[in-house]
């Protein structure tokens, strides 16, 4: 699933109003991770809403406790409609395409109790998942579990938790059917209320849970949220949270948090502005425009520009070890792939390490994702982590399952720049036991405190970009390799990026007097080998006086190529605004690949 969220509340009265409208903005929030159904309806949350509103049911009843599901999703077999959506509720005859309705057909099969119910059925389930049940069968209950899919629940009480941690209740090893009252009362698993949710006072309090796929849907709700590993069953039931555990074959396998015997509840560091557009128009001309901002708070107490020091707390460590590692390997997709490629020069030159892509057990691997939850990518880092091999993780999302899977790494702020700063950080930090590299490594930090107010300049052109769209707007295809992504996934032109020493090996064939094409060239090594045509440094009086040009600040080599980025940004997005393209949900992408 794209986008799972659950709302269950107990003695806290709620109309169904409220409650609809609190899954529908829980669902929104997700909109980003893609998705062609929602609920019971074909296409956008907007479209759930409309439906919901011209419905027969009485908004305006009450409940003082209640459970809910929602969810967004693809259409994996079929094409979307309304028999391929979830939830399902009728029958044993399969009924739609998904192919998660056999779920629900086998769970109908066992005579036990909600939580025994699905540990018998999971085990039968291979792949990766994440489920939220609901059953008439059990009213007022909610039992989640995951593999391989992020899911966590919020936490919300009106008074302080007790504690901050759930205990996690492990099943038999070898019981292939939990026995009905092996959770009665009197039983060490028994359902006793857990001491993390119970107020100080031990009286029954108003609690409400919400179980989402992204931290996002609950920031609005509660920061206090309880992240489940691969193979957790959590039960949500009367006001009380308990955690079981499937045990499995390979359990020996599992990450030191799998078998860990709590689940700590945390405090979500993100705030809710930084999911609303605020005074932009949208969420990706918002991201743009904050660069500058997400730069420094990248760098804000890693780099000491009085010493030229870097310090990476979660790094500081294992530095040793990477330092001995014959070969440094990064692991990414889409546009953290791009990051990679962009500092691995940089990286090799202060390193002395080579950066590359094969994998060997004297090897330290670098894994850059966004979301955190990138299936690909977590694929590969458990092969590493099996081969005994030094894992790093660079990503967006504090709690996602390769900030808690590495043995350590680095969080960010946003995509591209943050983390084209922070391996450059941690490629700086790495050498700053070679004095030979002493002046270099002076010259680059120093680029680095010039750098976010460097970017605001950029920003300032807009206008001369928005220009430049709109009079390549029509063309059908463009060349220019993170910029011409970036083109290609919102504004559905064709754009290909290019080495410029790679034109006559074949893609110079497709030039002609109708095909635009976007040159990059700023006053580096390569710069006497070509003649600019669009974009270059300030004060380049190289370039001809009728050719069109975006000018960028010039900075240390190592980082112009962030700079020249921030107007194939602004370009991108100005080409999918000019043909009325929605350039925050782009057609059939995901910004969270949580599928192999």
């Amino acid at each position: 699933m794209c986008g799972i969220f659950a709302y269950c509340s107990f003695l806290k009265e709620k109309s169904r109003k409220e409650v609809l409208e609190v899954l529908c903005q829980g669902l929104a929030r997700q909109e980003y991770r893609g998705y062609d159904s929602a609920g019971l309806e074909v296409g956008k949350v907007a479209g759930l809403r409309k439906q919901i509103a011209s419905s027969a049911v009485d908004m305006n009843k009450t409940c003082v406790s209640q459970v809910s599901i929602a969810h967004t999703r693809w259409a994996t077999h079929g094409p979307p409609s309304t028999s391929n959506c979830h939830p399902l509720q009728k029958g044993y005859t399969f009924e739609s395409d998904t192919d998660t309705e056999a779920v629900a057909k086998l769970i109908k099969y066992k005579n036990l109790t909600f939580t025994d119910l699905v540990k018998t059925v999971l085990k039968e389930l291979e792949g990766s998942f994440a489920f939220v049940f609901k059953s008439k069968h059990f009213p007022n209950e909610v039992v989640t579990a995951r593999r391989g899919s992020p899911l966590l629940i919020g936490v919300k009480t009106d008074k302080k938790l007790k504690v901050d941690f759930v205990d996690v209740e492990f099943a038999g090893q070898d019981n292939k059917d939990v026995k009905i009252d092996s959770l009665q009362p009197g039983s060490p698993t028994a359902l006793l209320a857990p001491p993390s949710i119970n107020p100080k006072d031990g009286l029954p309090q108003p609690i409400e849970f919400f179980v989402a796929s992204d931290a996002a849907a609950v920031v609005e709700h509660t920061k206090r949220v309880l992240y489940l590993e691969d193979d957790d069953i959590a039960h949500i039931a009367d006001g009380e949270l308990h955690i079981h555990r499937l045990r499995r074959k390979d359990d020996n396998a599992q990450s030191p948090g799998q078998i860990a015997s709590t689940r700590t509840i945390e405090t979500l560091e993100i705030e809710i502005a930084a999911i609303m557009k605020g005074k932009f128009d949208h969420f990706m001309q918002k991201e743009i425009y904050e660069q500058p901002e997400s730069v420094v708070n990248t760098m804000r107490g890693r780099v000491n520009f009085d010493t030229n020091q870097i310090t990476l707390g979660g790094l500081r460590a294992y530095l040793p070890i990477m330092r001995r590692g014959r070969r440094i390997v990064f692991i990414a997709c889409g546009t953290s792939y791009h990051s990679c490629i962009a500092t691995r020069a940089i990286f090799e030159e202060l390193t002395e390490i080579p950066v590359s892509v094969e994998l060997a057990r004297m090897m330290s691997v670098v894994f850059l994702s966004q979301s955190g939850e990138t299936a690909d990518t977590i694929l590969a880092l458990r092969y590493c982590m099996d081969r005994g091999a030094l894992c790093v993780g660079v990503v967006n999302t504090v709690g996602s399952t390769i900030s808690r899977e590495t043995h350590c790494g680095v969080h960010i702020n946003a995509a591209y720049t943050s983390q084209y700063i922070a391996l450059l950080m941690m490629a700086l930090q790495m050498s700053e036991d070679r004095i030979s590299l002493t002046e270099r490594r002076n010259q680059i930090i120093a680029g680095l405190l010039a750098i976010p107010a460097q970017i605001k300049k950029v920003l300032e052109m807009d206008p001369v970009i928005q220009q430049l769209a709109h009079s390549v707007a029509d063309n059908k295809s463009l060349l220019l390799m993170e910029g011409a992504l970036k083109i290609k996934e919102i504004s559905y032109m064709h754009s290909e990026g290019i080495l410029a020493g790679e034109l006559k090996h074949g893609p110079l064939a497709l030039i002609d007097e109708n095909m635009p094409v976007i040159i990059i060239m700023t006053q580096d090594s390569l710069y006497p080998k070509a003649q600019p045509i669009v974009l270059c440094n300030e004060g380049d009086d190289g370039i001809p006086a009728n050719a069109k040009t975006i000018r960028v600040p010039r900075t240390v080599d190592c980082l112009q190529g962030m700079l020249n980025i921030i107007p194939m940004q602004l370009l991108s997005y100005h080409l999918a605004v000019f043909k009325g393209f929605d350039v925050d949900f782009p057609r059939n992408l995901a910004k969270s690949v949580t599928t192999e």
